[in-house]
């Protein structure tokens, strides 16, 4: 792939890079950023734990699972949502080889190398494809934000700190206790 003299990337050529490639495929771009940091991973561990024991205490038969995942959204949109989730009634519509279509809960958590396009470009798309919920979380502020689709716009719902509780709406029920997240 002759990447120096593309200056558009479509899902095309996101699928003859190695599996594996530290790429995003956003708004037409390849955009490549450095494995997360260890806090980074912790993070994602602790959220993607809550959320599972949370699906298997109410028999719930969604689909979770954190990156590294495919989401192809149009094409020239395949991005990597550090954790998803899909209703179990939606998830034989859009679970293939990859996620092709918008998870119903998406969530970020932010680094030096990604807070840009997670705040910006990728909320852009997640909003204009319908994923009901968007979470952005900053291991910095020690925070969590809420965001709730409502007349396709994003609405901040709820902004939780330190030792406060997030509560997704998508899934009554499911709390985030961000003082054993960010333990």
């Amino acid at each position: 792939m002759l990447t120096a003299e593309k200056k558009k990337y479509t899902v095309d050529d996101y699928m003859m890079l190695e599996e594996g490639a530290p790429f995003q495929l956003i708004n037409y771009d390849l955009v490549m950023s450095p494995s997360p940091t260890p806090a980074h991973q912790v993070i994602s561990i602790r959220i993607a734990n809550a959320i599972f024991n949370f699906l298997e205490c109410n028999h719930n038969d969604g689909f979770m699972v954190s990156a590294p995942m495919d989401v192809k959204f149009d094409d020239g949109n395949v991005l990597q949502p550090d954790v998803l989730y899909i209703s179990a009634e939606r998830k034989r519509e859009i679970v293939k080889d990859r996620i092709e279509g918008a998870p119903d809960l998406v969530i970020e958590i932010l680094s030096p190398s990604n807070a840009y396009y997670d705040l910006r470009q990728k909320k852009d798309i997640y909003e204009k494809y319908g994923v009901k919920e968007y979470v952005i979380v900053d291991p910095i502020a020690l925070s969590f934000e809420l965001y709730i689709l409502k007349d396709s716009v994003y609405h901040l719902h709820q902004k939780a700190e330190k030792t406060e509780k997030l509560n997704s709406i998508l899934l009554p029920g499911l709390s985030f206790d961000l003082s054993k997240i960010f333990a």
